[in-house]
Order: C-alpha cells, then sequence, then structure tokens
C-alpha cells in the first residue's frame, strides 16, 4: 500500500552483539544457510572481541529511538515507535509481534540505510516479509519508507562531522588534506542492478560542496568491508589500499566520513577506526574518521519527516532531496534491486553485512 494512514513506526537495522556472549549466535543468524569456512568465521569473531565483543549500533539505536519518539511528541503526533533487528536482539519477529500486541494494523518501516541495493533495501523487505510471517495472521501491514540519499537532513549533519574531523587533523597538513568517503563495498553484480553506487557517489559530492565550497580539498568515494571470494569482484578501491596509495602520491593527511552508514557500527569501528586508521599510521598519513550522524538532532527530525511524508495520505506534498537522481518512489518496482543469490556462486554468497 503506498499511502494512507499508520498506526506505528518501526525502526529496523541490521543488529550486531552487546556482550562477547553475542558475537557467536550473531554470526551464527548473519551467514546461516551461507557456506561460510569455520576460519573466516573464527576471523570476524576475533575482530569484535577485539573491540569487547559488541557492537555500537544497538546503543545508537536505542538513543535513536528515544529522539524520534520525542520528536514526535513535540509535533503532537501520535505514532507509537518500536525498534527490530535483523539479527540480534531485539528480532524483527519478537518487534512484529510487540506491534501485533499493541494493536497495531498497519506501520511504517525506516531502515538504517538511505541507499537502494539488493542488502540495503530490498532484503530489508523481505526480511519483513518474513517476521510478519512467523508472527500469522495478527501482524500488522508494514510499508517500508522510501530511500533517501540526498535528504538535507542526512547531508547537513554529515558535512558538519566531516568539517569537525578535518579541523582535527595537524594544523600543518590540514589544507592538503583529501576528503574520504567511505561506504560499504557490493559486489559489482550487485551494483550494476542499482543506483548504490550512484547514490554514494551523488552523497560524497553533495557533503563535499558543503564542507568545501571552494574545492581546496580533492574527494573521493572509497570502499569498506568487502567479503567473500577474492574472484568476485567489488566495488573498489579499499578504503585503506587507496590511503596507501595516496602516500605515494605525497598525500600526508585524509580526513573520512562513513557516508554509507549513518549509526555507528562495527564495521566504522573496525574498518575505519581500526584497520584504515593503523594503515594511515604506518605510511605516516594522519587520519581523522567523522562521526556518523544518528546523534544529531536533525537525523531523528528527519526520520520523523520521512515518516509524515506517508501520514494521512500526503504522500503528493513536497519531499526534500538535494540530488540529481531523483526522488525514490515509496513502493520499489518488482524488478528493483535483484537477489543475485538466486544465481549459484560456488564460493559462497557473496551479500555484504552491516553492523
Amino acid at each position: 500500500m503506498m499511502n494512507g494512514r499508520y498506526d506505528a513506526l518501526l525502526l529496523v537495522a541490521f543488529g550486531g552483539p552487546e556482550q562477547p556472549g553475542d558475537v557467536e549466535p550473531f554470526l551464527e543468524r548473519v551467514t546461516a544457510g551461507r557456506p561460510i569456512p569455520s576460519d573466516r568465521l573464527a576471523e570476524v569473531a576475533g575482530r569484535y572481541l577485539s573491540v569487547g565483543g559488541r557492537s555500537p549500533l544497538n546503543p545508537r539505536m536505542r538513543a535513536l529511538l528515544a529522539a524520534v519518539r520525542a520528536e514526535l511528541a513535540a509535533r503532537r503526533i501520535h505514532l507509537p515507535v518500536f525498534w527490530g533487528n535483523r539479527n540480534a536482539a531485539p528480532l524483527l519477529a519478537d518487534a512484529v509481534a510487540e506491534m501485533a500486541a499493541a494493536g497495531v494494523e498497519r506501520a511504517l518501516a525506516w531502515t538504517a540505510s538511505p541507499y537502494a541495493s539488493y542488502s540495503a533495501c530490498r532484503q530489508y523487505g523481505e526480511d519483513l516479509v518474513a517476521a510478519c510471517s512467523a508472527v500469522g495472521e495478527r501482524a500488522p501491514v508494514i510499508d517500508m519508507i522510501r530511500r533517501h540519499h540526498d535528504h538535507p537532513a542526512l547531508l547537513e549533519p554529515a558535512a558538519d562531522r566531516l568539517s569537525e574531523a578535518l579541523a582535527r587533523l595537524p594544523g600543518d597538513r590540514r589544507d592538503g588534506a583529501h576528503l574520504l568517503f567511505s561506504a560499504h563495498s557490493i559486489p559489482t553484480a550487485f551494483a550494476d542492478t542499482c543506483d548504490y553506487e550512484a547514490q554514494v557517489v551523488e552523497a560524497a559530492r553533495l557533503v563535499a560542496a558543503l564542507v568545501d565550497p571552494a574545492g581546496h580539498h580533492p574527494h573521493e568515494v572509497v570502499w569498506q568491508s568487502r567479503t567473500g571470494s577474492p574472484r568476485v569482484p567489488w566495488l573498489e578501491p579499499d578504503v585503506g589500499d587507496r590511503i596507501e596509495a595516496l602516500a605515494e602520491e605525497g598525500v600526508d593527511a585524509v580526513a573520512v566520513s562513513p557516508i554509507g552508514f549513518p549509526v555507528e557500527n562495527f564495521e566504522i569501528a573496525w574498518d575505519l577506526d581500526t584497520d584504515a586508521a593503523r594503515r594511515a599510521a604506518d605510511v605516516g598519513v594522519a587520519f581523522a574518521r567523522a562521526a556518523a550522524v544518528d546523534d544529531d538532532p536533525r537525523f531523528a527530525s528527519m526520520v520523523v519527516d520521512l515518516a509524515v511524508e506517508r501520514l494521512d495520505g500526503t504522500a503528493g506534498g513536497p519531499r526534500p532531496g538535494a540530488g540529481s537522481l531523483g526522488i525514490r518512489p515509496d513502493t520499489c518496482g518488482v524488478n528493483c534491486c535483484p537477489d543475485l543469490r538466486r544465481v549459484e556462486h560456488p564460493e559462497g554468497d557473496p551479500r555484504p553485512s552491516t553492523s
């Protein structure tokens, strides 16, 4: 259903462990049905344990849940807000059951990714369908909120956070710093079927223009968190590889925006704060990472704005978007962001994951 009245809002995220004992069951849930070698799982588990066995995602989602509820209350909009994860408590099926018990009949779902791709959009929809099926006839109808990579309330906080990171670089290196915008890599075969790469590139361009209108700092998109067989091509360059290449070109400072991740999560903590920062230090490049935007009040306000677009049949009203790719529709097309896992992958599932 595209428009009409809704009686709840559901925040949906990937989920992540909150203590060391959660790591193994979390990874088992993420990789269920996928032929992942045991040594690879042990390596990933070791990464989680090296940062305390917890992802920042769940605490940040709790804070966002409170902020969205407060924003709705400030606007005097009565819309109960729930939260569910794909792979960690609170699980989606439990959240849907909670909604059903509360008498919710029709809900909107906001997902913690503003971009269009299989893993960032369509798969969330599939997981919502599965959660509703698990609950049964009592489950509410759930419609997803549109993708929104160029929403000003996403871009402006990202620009402010990147400006703060740029200011943290050593003063004698700041003027020559490059701006890197990092997002989750996906297999190029998946990228060819959606607007994901174009949306990330556009979001990076728009944020760079806000941070550096005169264009003094070169900027580019880099990618992180690839998994699977090295024989399967993914979007490149990798953030760490690019930092090392920039060092060879004489660049001695970078400010990195996690443009692909609006909510702080493990992949920021590991791939940027740990691995990329170490590789930068090894080649003498000053490194500053911008914070994610989920705790900026404008971000919670944006989530509410996106819900309001759909309330009471107001979908024909103004919809903010700063880019040139066009406002995404409320309902994706039948063949949008297809699941290429239906084609056999002898090396295993190339699907990315975010936590």
